[in-house]
């Protein structure tokens, strides 16, 4: 499972309000090979849920893994900061042996 933070909630719901997303939207996440640290972190939106991905419900928030990016992404929380140390999602990843710096890119 995916769990999402309540600031997290907060600025999906946010986002999708200030796009003018209907209902079908989800918030994908997913990983992809890059960055310092080997893997990265990707959130869209996307209306469209494929045969083999995950779909979690969190908060009101549906969030949509593909198989392949669930693997390293199980047990996961979604986070949101805005404070002086940075801004943006940020992914509490258990699974991660290691991240980098900036929180965006990790390695198992």
């Amino acid at each position: 499972m995916i769990t999402v933070s309540d600031k997290a909630k907060e600025k999906v719901t946010r986002l999708i309000q200030d796009a003018h997303l209907d209902a079908t939207y989800r918030l994908r996440a997913s990983v992809a090979g890059g960055g310092c640290s080997g893997l990265s972190y990707k959130l869209d939106f996307d209306n469209e849920v494929r045969p083999m991905d995950q779909e979690f419900e969190d908060k009101g928030v549906r969030v949509v893994v593909d198989m392949k990016s669930f693997l390293y992404l199980a047990g996961t929380e979604l986070d949101f900061s805005d404070g002086l140390n940075g801004k943006g999602f940020q992914f509490n990843n258990p699974n991660a042996s290691r991240e980098c710096g900036c929180g965006e890119s990790f390695s198992v």
